[in-house]
């Protein structure tokens, strides 16, 4: 019956009870006015937070700017790094100088 349930009709009747058919009126305009009123709070907040995430600034202003790229294109290549002062350290797949390439070991 037009999307009305039952629950719904119980509820228009009690209301009709309390209030009256007089006041019924006066109470949709203001329950409308409420409802406009809490709608256009939400969309204010809604605004002002986005303004807020906008108009704060970007603490490290070297991310706000983008290197050309012809000082990355400048750039020189990277050199290997060599320690000279700590233990030399073999691979445990060189080959050991006490053994023979078939595997057998050396006499």
């Amino acid at each position: 019956m037009f999307g009305i349930s039952g629950e719904h009709l119980l509820i228009l009747g009690i209301v009709l009870i309390f209030f009256g058919p007089k006041r019924l009126p006066e109470l949709g305009n203001t329950l409308g006015k409420a409802i406009r009123n809490f709608k256009d709070s939400l969309s204010g907040v809604e605004e002002a937070s986005f303004r807020k995430i906008i108009e704060t600034p970007n603490p490290n202003p070297a991310q706000n700017s983008v290197p050309p790229a012809v000082q990355t294109a400048q750039a020189a290549p990277a050199q290997p790094i060599v320690h000279t002062d700590g233990p030399t350290v073999t691979s445990a797949a060189s080959p050991d100088a006490s053994f023979n390439p078939d595997g057998s070991k050396k006499t």
